[in-house]
């Protein structure tokens, strides 16, 4: 079981490193337009960013077919994901609004602290998944085995 679990923590990673380079890659767009367009824009951005997460926790929801008895844990695991998708893209706002003032030693240590800041948050998805495969029935893991080995293949995330 274990082995499953360990299976499904780079899924969970990539997951968390997807939602969080498109939030960056926006973000530094944003940055660079005039501070009149950046508030609609960045509107805009967080209200697609967010019906990108609750559009993949709604598929993972029906693909899993997750029970009324397992909702508890998938709750769970589902408010982690979005407090996580919450909590990076507000670290990400506030890099890109201080980093054209960041001196580069400033620079690495707030990139330093996005790191940190993204492996807390991964290993609190972690824990909620595996709350969560635990209450998962034998075919329900597989499907979570099976979608979970080919994120890579259909988001083509790397780990860098």
């Amino acid at each position: 079981m274990k082995n499953h679990i360990r299976k499904a923590v780079p899924v969970l990673m990539a997951l968390g490193l997807f939602a969080a380079s498109a939030c960056v890659q926006t973000m530094a767009a944003d940055s660079a337009a005039p501070a009149s367009l950046n508030a609609p824009t960045a509107t805009s951005h967080a209200k697609s960013h967010k019906e990108f997460i609750e559009k993949r926790i709604k598929e993972l929801h029906a693909q899993l077919k997750i029970t009324s008895q397992q909702s508890r844990q998938w709750d769970a695991y589902a408010q982690t994901i979005r407090d996580n998708a919450r909590t990076m893209g507000q670290a990400f706002r506030e890099r890109a609004q201080k980093l054209p003032s960041m001196n580069a030693d400033e620079a690495m240590k707030s990139y330093a602290a996005l790191a940190r800041l993204h492996a807390d948050n991964m290993q609190k998805l972690a824990t909620a998944f595996n709350t969560l495969y635990q209450t998962l029935s034998s075919g329900q893991k597989k499907t979570a085995d099976s979608l979970f080995r080919n994120i890579h293949k259909k988001q083509r995330v790397s780990p860098h």
